[in-house]
């Protein structure tokens, strides 16, 4: 289960980065936000993935090390939140920007051949 976690998290980190580098804003967006699902995917998997395991600190059980970690759920979902807005705000600037010069490469200039 962990490799193929690692594995996930290698892939859309991989391809967050090659889509940064790409000349297009399109492509730059969605890269920023592959690298934030693979930056939430990490956090996640930091927190100790238990299955199985209540949420809730129950009085019957005794050992601390049997329950799940709150806090790393807590932050990938703020995370999402805050990545989804991000990301609509970006897609209107870019919107605005391609209507604005007639083109969307990052540095506004089409190649010429």
């Amino acid at each position: 289960m962990e490799w193929i976690l690692a594995l996930a998290i290698g892939v859309l980190a991989g391809s967050g980065i090659w889509l940064l580098l790409r000349p297009r804003t399109f492509q730059f967006i969605m890269g920023l936000a592959l690298m934030a699902y693979a930056v939430n995917l990490f956090i996640f998997a930091m927190g100790q993935l238990r299955l199985d395991a209540p949420p809730v600190i129950d009085l019957h059980w005794a050992d601390p090390a049997s329950y799940t970690d709150p806090l790393p759920q807590a932050l990938v979902l703020t995370a999402i939140v805050i990545g989804f807005a991000t990301t609509a705000l970006f897609l209107v600037v870019l919107l605005v920007a391609r209507g604005m010069n007639d083109t969307d490469h990052v540095d506004g200039e089409e190649s010429r051949p």
